[in-house]
This record gives C-alpha cells, sequence and structure tokens, in this order.
C-alpha cells in the first residue's frame, strides 16, 4: 500500500498543486491546501484503500480545504467563484496545441512576466513536486536564499496579478527556454538515481518533439537525455555508483544511443548548435570507444562560451586531464570557486590523487563528502577515502622496509 500511495503522489502531485494555482492565482495557498489534500489522503487512504480516481479525490478534497481558508480569511468572494468553476470544468482546455496536460502545466507555470530562474524555480515546485533543498541544489545556491527567490517570485505574482493561463500557440515561443530548463533539470534531478524522474523528463522531452519538431535544441535536449539514460543500468553495480570507465558496456541501451543519435542528427540537420545540440553532442562522444577527448574537450569549450557556466568548465577540466594531463586540468579547477559544490572537490580530488598528492587529495575528498547526502555517491567517496589510506599505509611500509635495508 505505501508503494502504491508514493507512487500516486508523485504522479498526481504536480498536476493537483499546479491546477490549484491556476485557478487561485496563489501559490501559498495552493501549496496549502494541496499538502492537506494529500496528508489526508495518506491517513484515509492506508485505510480505506486508493480510490478508483485518486486525482479527482485529490482535487475535491484540496479545493475543498482552500475553500475553508478562503471563508476563514474573508478573502475576496472572487476566489470562491473560481473554485467553483473548478468544480465544472478541472483542467479547461482551451488550446488543441498541447500533446499532454503536463506539458500544458510547464508552459502555463512559465509566465514570461517573471525571471527565467523563477520561472523554472516555481515550475519545478509546482510541476515536479521537487522539494526547496533539491530546486536549491540544481540552481548551485544555499536553501535559504532559494526560498526567498520562491517567496519573492509568488509575492510578485500575486501584486502584479500575473493570469496562470495556457498560452496561445503564438506564444509558446517566448516559455520554450524556461520550459527546456525545467525538462533539463528534472533529467539531472532523476539521473543521480531517482529514475521516475529521469523517465518523466524523457517522456516531457519527446512530447516537446512532438509540439515544435523543427527546434533543433528541444531535439538537442532529448537526445542528451536518452544518450545519458542508456548508460543508466551500468552506472551502478549492487547498488554502488560505477565510474564511466569502469562500466559493463554491455549493460548501455543500444537502442537507446541508436535513438538519441537519431535526435541529434535532426537537431543538427536543423542547424543547431545551442547549449543543449552540444551537450548532446558530448554524451555521444562518451559513447564511443575510445572517447575523442580532444573533441569533447573543444566541445565544451563552445559550450562555455554560450553559457558562462562553472560547470562547464569544470567538465572541460576532466577532458582536459585527458588530453593534457591533471596538472594542466587542476589549473582550470582552482580558479573555479565553486566552493559549495561537490563535484568540483571531487573531480580536485581525483586530480590530486593522480599527481600523488595524497594528503591534499584526502582533504578534497572529505570535502566532497561533507556536501554529500547519504546514498551512492556518499559511498563512492568514502570508498576512495579507503583506498587512498591503504595506498598510503602501503607505502610506509615498503619505505620502512627500504630503511630498515640500506
Amino acid at each position: 500500500m505505501v508503494a502504491g500511495l508514493d507512487q500516486v503522489f508523485r504522479e498526481e502531485w504536480g498536476r493537483v498543486l499546479a491546477t490549484l494555482v491556476r485557478f487561485l492565482g496563489d501559490f501559498d495557498l495552493a501549496e496549502e491546501a494541496a499538502q492537506e489534500a494529500f496528508a489526508i489522503a495518506a491517513d484515509r487512504w492506508q485505510r480505506e484503500g486508493i480510490p478508483s480516481n485518486p486525482r479527482a479525490w485529490l482535487m475535491t478534497t484540496a479545493r475543498n480545504r482552500a475553500t475553508d481558508r478562503i471563508r476563514r480569511g474573508q478573502i475576496l468572494t472572487a476566489k470562491l467563484d473560481l473554485l467553483a468553476a473548478a468544480d465544472r470544468s478541472e483542467v479547461p482546455m482551451n488550446t488543441p496545441v498541447f500533446p499532454d496536460e503536463r506539458l500544458e502545466l510547464i508552459f502555463t507555470c512559465c509566465h514570461p512576466a517573471l525571471a527565467v530562474e523563477a520561472q523554472v524555480a516555481l515550475t519545478l515546485r509546482t510541476v515536479a513536486g521537487l522539494s526547496t533543498d533539491e530546486i536549491a541544489r540544481a540552481f548551485l545556491v544555499p536553501e535559504p536564499t532559494m526560498a526567498q527567490r520562491l517567496v519573492r517570485a509568488k509575492r510578485k505574482i500575486k501584486a502584479a496579478g500575473i493570469p496562470f493561463r495556457v498560452p496561445p500557440p503564438h506564444l509558446v515561443r517566448e516559455r520554450l527556454d524556461a520550459a527546456l530548463a525545467v525538462v533539463y533539470l528534472i533529467f539531472n534531478e532523476g539521473y543521480g538515481g531517482r529514475d521516475e524522474l529521469a523517465a518523466e523528463a524523457i517522456w516531457l522531452g519527446r512530447a516537446l518533439t512532438e509540439l515544435l519538431p523543427d527546434d533543433p535544441e528541444t531535439r538537442g535536449l532529448l537526445a542528451m537525455m536518452l544518450l545519458h539514460d542508456s548508460r543508466r543500468e551500468a552506472r551502478f553495480a549492487s547498488g554502488e555508483l560505477v565510474r564511466l570507465a569502469d562500466q559493463d558496456r554491455s549493460r548501455w541501451n543500444t537502442a537507446q544511443i541508436a535513438a538519441g543519435r537519431a535526435q541529434l542528427d535532426r537537431a543538427l540537420a536543423l542547424g543547431g548548435r545551442g547549449p543543449y545540440v552540444l551537450q548532446a553532442a558530448i554524451a555521444s562522444l562518451h559513447t564511443e570507444v575510445p572517447c575523442d577527448w580532444a573533441e569533447i574537450g573543444a566541445l565544451y569549450r563552445e559550450l562555455g562560451k554560450q553559457t558562462g557556466s562553472a560547470v562547464v568548465e569544470l567538465n572541460r577540466a576532466i577532458a582536459v586531464a585527458e588530453t593534457e594531463g591533471p596538472e594542466a586540468a587542476l589549473r582550470i579547477v582552482d580558479g573555479l570557486g565553486l566552493d559549495d559544490f561537490r563535484y568540483l572537490h571531487s573531480t580536485k580530488a581525483d586530480l590530486l590523487r593522480r599527481l600523488g598528492r595524497t594528503t591534499e587529495a584526502r582533504d578534497a575528498y572529505r570535502r566532497a563528502r561533507q556536501l554529500c547526502e547519504d546514498g551512492a555517491e556518499r559511498r563512492f567517496l568514502e570508498r576512495r577515502l579507503t583506498e587512498l589510506a591503504r595506498a598510503t599505509d602501503s607505502n610506509l611500509r615498503r619505505s620502512g622496509a627500504t630503511a630498515s635495508h640500506d
């Protein structure tokens, strides 16, 4: 029963919350009503079983809770009229352009009156159901900072009376950058082990290509996700993280690789050379044996020029380590900042380990571990620390034996 509840909650949270936001025009009220409805469901469904139409049950309960809050707070009766309209038509389908309501909700929440970063953060919260902490990690900022950004965005929506409506077809493209960013970040969150989120992102990517078949960046995003996800079964062995170089390539999904490359070819044929197309090209090179690290580094350099991203530079450093050596890569890493980004410290630790600078490598691995939550990544870092300790002990024993012999 618990597994069934978790699945229903994952599937329905975004739809219920986004629908409430659209009708109420108030994120805080919508979130409170949705949270209460899901809490009631968690208690009642354990005893009575999951209803045949869980979404309708959740929407009815959430609307009732919102109605109670509105009445208690003596808010304008116009909002009660909106809730009444919701009873008559839960999700008004006023445009046929979207192939699925989940994609419709993304474009509804990505309102251009907000900064793109605020659009993406709110949509991740509304559609994907990510927590403030998860969204903060995606943006590489502290959780309190992201919480404040979300609060400010909600206040702006309320103060400006920004409407939440499905955009007409001719306005879809002005929301596309934010929509692509949302799908990209959902996939990134899922790539760390939440397979249901990765699958959801790929589904949304396919829906986007159906919606905008001639947009190269849309196809580039789908290609990138398919190519990375093709290695999902090989990324973990007995629950432990496996580095790319050590993966069992027989477990890679060759059909998915072919599908990803086909999407990439189509994006390139459409003249694509944007960030998602470049990332897809890099992902494609990672599936080749041997990897063309020089070309990967060149693509990361071009991607860095387009995005100005320190994370892109960190990835370029990994490619540089393979072509010019760890010392050259370390010079790049040391100039990036990103002190709260665990992958910077794990990358730096690996470079220092390869250079034989064991003490510094140990400190960097410890810093990465400190920033990492429990799970396969943390266990991987702990294994690296253990390996370093064993190597150090072995070297000391050999040194002692040599000194004794001399």
